[in-house]
């Protein structure tokens, strides 16, 4: 019934952009937190950024801050995610997880808070 599609991944350079896209179908984003989380190998999964439901409010982990951007479109039901200035440390799949209601202080980083996820899509740095 619910439904998230992530889009956007490529292989790019150090220091390039990618712009990547959450789909989301039946559901509005008027009700839901939308959160990015990624998994490199090996390490655990981790929250990147949230657009949460209905006052928009934005949070960002601390090693993205300052070059990753949240935003969302709700006529096309579709969350975005900027990245600029990458980094091979940034290699990982990304994927999005909708959480309904509003997120509060460190939960929107914690999985337990997210009832659907889409199938991700890989992002990788390199030279």
């Amino acid at each position: 019934q619910l439904e998230l599609v992530e889009s956007g991944g490529d292989l790019v350079q150090p220091g390039g952009s990618l712009r990547l896209s959450c789909s989301a179908s039946g559901f509005t984003l008027d009700y839901y937190a939308i959160g990015w989380f990624r998994q490199a190998p090996g390490k655990e999964r981790e929250g990147v950024s949230c657009i949460d439901s209905s006052d928009d409010n934005t949070y960002y982990a601390d090693s993205v801050k300052g070059r990753f951007t949240i935003s969302k479109n709700n006529a096309k039901n579709t969350v975005y995610l900027q990245m600029n200035n990458l980094k091979p440390e940034d290699t990982a799949v990304y994927y999005c997880a909708a959480g309904w209601g509003l997120m509060y202080g460190n939960s929107w980083s914690r999985d337990r808070e997210y009832d659907y996820w889409g199938q991700g899509t890989q992002v990788t740095v390199s030279s």
